[in-house]
Formats: structure tokens, C-alpha cells, sequence
């Protein structure tokens, strides 16, 4: 093999995850399986295709390369169109959200980034506007609890599966 050859074969190698730092299922099983619990409570009052894209988008503003994979594969199982979920970071220039999901992910953000301003009243105020108050909660629910698993996943490095 050539050595461009073999530059070409690297380039097109992955590179392996870092390890896994701790194993929380393991080693703190009570409160994985009260995240579980939390999990099943917190989405049972929204649709399961906007849940998913919550879900997803908290986890890009996260980093949470477990979450993202995870619920992308979720959503694409449910129905969810692959275009839309590639285009999460930039959903405010993209013609394909409806406006109760703009208003759902313009609140996941605001709830993810709390450092960046709190949560705005005009924020808090849209979704209130296209959610009746148990769906409200029900969203912020799922945002809190997504927010969770992505730090339960960052901070023990969880990565998805070799494909």
C-alpha cells in the first residue's frame, strides 16, 4: 500500500469513543431506575413525536452524543423526518416547524441554557399559548428530565454503539 493510500484508508477510519468513566446503571441502580420512572412520568402528556425532538435538541445543545443518537433513531422509528432532525441547530431559519413546535423547542433551549438569561417571560409565554397547562408541564417535564440523561451521558461519557 501506497502512502497515500494509506493516508486515504486512516482518513476514512473512525476513531474510537473515549471510555466510559463510570457505569451509574451499576454502581447507583436506585436512582437509574428513578431517572427510568422519571423518564416514563415526564412524557406521558405530549405527543411522542415532539418529545423526541426535544429530546434531541436539548441533547445537540448538550453535546450529548448518546442522547442525539438515541432519540435520532427514535424519532426516524416513529415516523420523524431525517431532514428536520439534521436541521435542530438552525430551526429558526428552516420553513418545517410548526409553530407549536418552534415554541417547544425556543423554550427547550431557554430551559437548557438557563445561564444565558433564565427562561424569558415572552418564551414561557409563547408555549403557554400553544399548549394547554397539563401539556406545559408535561414539556417541561421532558426538557428537565432530557437535560438530566444528557448530563447522566456527558459526564459518564456513555457513547452509541459502533455502527
Amino acid at each position: 500500500m501506497t502512502t497515500n493510500e494509506t493516508l486515504a484508508a486512516d482518513a476514512r477510519t473512525p476513531v474510537p469513543a473515549p471510555g466510559q468513566r463510570i457505569s451509574l446503571p451499576h454502581l447507583l441502580p436506585e436512582f437509574y431506575q428513578a431517572m427510568s420512572a422519571l423518564e416514563r412520568t415526564s412524557k406521558a402528556g405530549i405527543e411522542p413525536e415532539l418529545a423526541e425532538l426535544v429530546k434531541i435538541h436539548a441533547s445537540m445543545v448538550n453535546g450529548c452524543a448518546f442522547c442525539i443518537d438515541m432519540h435520532s433513531t427514535d424519532a426516524v422509528k416513529g415516523g420523524e423526518q431525517e431532514y428536520r432532525i439534521r436541521s435542530l441547530p438552525a430551526w429558526r431559519e428552516t420553513p418545517w416547524f410548526t409553530a407549536r413546535e418552534r415554541a417547544a423547542l425556543a423554550l427547550t433551549e431557554s430551559v437548557t441554557l438557563l445561564t444565558q438569561g433564565h427562561v424569558p417571560d415572552a418564551v414561557h409565554q409563547e408555549a403557554a399559548r400553544h399548549f394547554e397547562p397539563e401539556e406545559l408541564a408535561s414539556l417541561i417535564a421532558v426538557i428537565i428530565t432530557i437535560n438530566a440523561w444528557n448530563r447522566i451521558g456527558v459526564t459518564s461519557r456513555l457513547s452509541p454503539a459502533p455502527r
